[in-house]
């Protein structure tokens, strides 16, 4: 698009924007003539995709703003009307975060779907993403709206949206809530209910304190042992987010005395004061956790991040150090513990996605277990579990994605990081009665299943540039496939958006939808996959590595090879991607 074209688009936007102060801001980048400022923000409009939208807070269509909420509430509001018959009894719950934004978004939503006729069934207070979807169920609306951007940094801000059936939306609904989004006219344009008027209406509903209680009541039925623990010393973060007051409640109700939050982090805040990046994974996250625990000689860490569908794990090892675990590692002891435990299932179903461990997989098979991979997002976890309830009349049982997200039963029908945390608490207390620790069952799930060790690189490439640097490397390694990847031959590939495994000459179809993400399959049963991420302007790259454990050989031993083995491993790989156009 020509210079002239682009402030004339702009121009137009700035025109339409109901918000005076983004319709400022956009005024101001005009008047200095940024022109790659201005072209990234009109480089096409924020993608409604994997987890609805997400973006950077500003002025302009690829941005996260006022006159794009709005745009998209009337595009959902008019896809309802048009797919769900009785959306105007059901209503759409709106629930949102403590981020910059979230109160305005929030409000401009059930706004929007007021004056669409739709009642809003409206959270009066902050809410965390798994208490929105759980409403969701609960309440039996049509659909569900969270305002949050989840573990982004604090200039970000997002739309989630999930279906009447409590899990996030999946095609042909996403492609059809985008295209009545696409015919929505101008922002200034869309009709918006003040509360005042839409509760005059009957078309704002505020919920009330019961929709909490009922979840809290849910989720501790979840546990396995429950009998908490009066000595199981416990840290735990919100990581400045919405799930602090949650997991109060819950820890308190389940019999955890000796609970202890990292204060500093404990209210929500959206600029993350202590924290650059709210992501238990991200390097510094933990510090002040960690420096907790020590103070309380805790033997366990917990951490949600901002939103709380997300749990992260620190706990002790044999040498009395906090040791990480790895979201593999966390989905193989929850997913073991759920299905042993407790009331057996007559057909338990477990599911993962097919960039994380094997492992639950094999632990699956062998405990009889109905397993399923699928393709990265939650969302794929949930419908699938959905589908074959219906279908098979099976029992769900546990899901996880190795970035942090796990799901326990069905109360809720995404991740949840309230619930997660409070049954691997239970989990942990349950390892107390045993006399042994979280890592000694650890070591017992491995040693009778099999050891994996996985690691992730991620690169991040922002902006439009970033995007096409990202699209780059896809490109390269599907131009040109590896033979090997540093020691190990590649037995397969998988091509998941050409749904096609490449394995000795031989072409065979994948089942799963197209997904832009590629899986080396390599000898000895290693696995390099790499994918963009769908929320961040990142490419991940993921391994895993499988170790065989000689007689008389320690886990740790056998560990310690292997992890030697896998850096080796995501060294060479990130060779090849620089090869294929990955920036040095």
């Amino acid at each position: 698009m020509s210079n002239t074209g682009l402030r004339e688009q702009a121009e137009a936007w700035r025109k339409a924007d109901p918000d005076s102060v983004t319709a400022q801001e956009l005024a101001n980048v005009l008047a200095s003539e940024d022109t790659a400022d201005l072209a990234d923000r009109f480089a096409g409009n924020l993608e409604f995709g994997t987890a609805g939208l997400r973006g950077v807070i500003g002025a302009g269509p690829n941005r996260m703003n006022r006159a794009v909420v709005r745009r998209t509430t009337a595009g959902l509001a008019r896809y309802l009307k048009a797919q769900v018959p009785d959306v105007a009894t059901r209503g759409v719950v709106v629930g949102r975060d403590g981020r910059r934004m979230s109160a305005e978004f929030a409000e401009d939503t059930a706004g929007v779907l007021a004056a669409e006729g739709i009642p809003a069934l409206v959270f009066t207070t902050l809410a965390p993403t798994p208490l929105t979807a759980f409403a969701a169920l609960h309440l039996k609306a049509a659909a569900a709206v969270m305002v949050t951007a989840s573990h982004n940094p604090p200039e970000y801000n997002g739309y989630k949206v999930y279906w009447g059936n409590g899990a996030q939306i999946i095609p042909p609904h996403d492609k059809g809530i985008a295209a009545a989004i696409d015919a929505v006219e101008p922002a200034n344009q869309v009709k918006l209910l003040s509360p005042a008027e839409a509760r005059a209406k009957g078309l704002w509903k505020d919920l009330s304190e019961d929709i909490g209680e009922a979840y809290l009541k849910a989720i501790l039925g979840l546990r396995m042992y429950g009998k908490g623990s009066d000595t199981l010393s416990i840290v735990y973060t919100a990581m400045h987010g919405v799930g602090g007051v949650w997991m109060e409640k819950a820890m308190k109700a389940a019999g955890f005395p000796r609970f202890h939050v990292v204060a500093e982090q404990q209210q929500p805040d959206g600029t993350f004061p202590t924290v650059r990046f709210p992501n238990p994974e991200e390097p510094g996250a933990m510090d002040l956790s960690t420096a907790a625990a020590e103070r309380q000689k805790a033997e366990l860490v917990l951490a949600n991040d901002p939103d709380a569908d997300r749990l992260a794990v620190m706990t002790r090892d044999a040498q009395g150090s906090l040791r990480m675990l790895t979201g593999n590692e966390v989905g193989v002891l929850l997913g073991h513990y759920l299905l042993t435990q407790g009331t057996k299932r007559a057909r338990p179903h477990v599911a993962t996605t097919i960039v994380s461990s094997v492992q639950l997989g094999q632990i699956a098979h062998d405990l009889g277990a109905a397993y399923d991979e699928v393709l990265t997002g939650f969302k794929w976890i949930a419908n699938r579990a959905l589908e074959r309830e219906r279908s098979e009349n099976i029992q769900f049982v546990f899901g996880y994605e190795e970035a942090l997200g796990y799901t326990v039963g069905t109360v809720v029908r995404d991740k949840d990081g309230i619930s997660a945390a409070l049954v691997f608490a239970d989990l942990a207390a349950w390892c107390q009665s045993r006399r042994t620790t979280v890592l000694g069952y650890l070591e017992e799930i491995q040693r009778k299943h099999g050891l994996f060790v996985g690691g992730q690189r991620n690169f991040t490439f922002k902006g439009a540039e970033g995007a096409q640097t990202i699209a780059r490397i896809m490109e390269g390694f599907r131009q040109s496939h590896p033979e090997r990847i540093g020691a190990y031959a590649v037995r397969s590939t998988k091509d998941y958006q050409k749904r096609e495994t490449r394995s000795g000459g031989k072409v065979e179809p994948i089942t799963l939808p197209a997904s832009n993400v590629i899986a080396y399959e390599l000898e000895g049963g290693h696995r390099v996959t790499l994918r963009p991420s769908g929320t961040e302007p990142k490419i991940k790259y993921y391994f895993e590595l499988k170790e065989t454990l000689t007689a008389g050989e320690s886990v740790a031993q056998a560990r310690t090879r292997a992890e030697a083995r896998l850096q080796t491993l995501m060294e060479a790989f990130v060779a090849l991607a620089r090869d294929r156009g990955q920036p040095a």
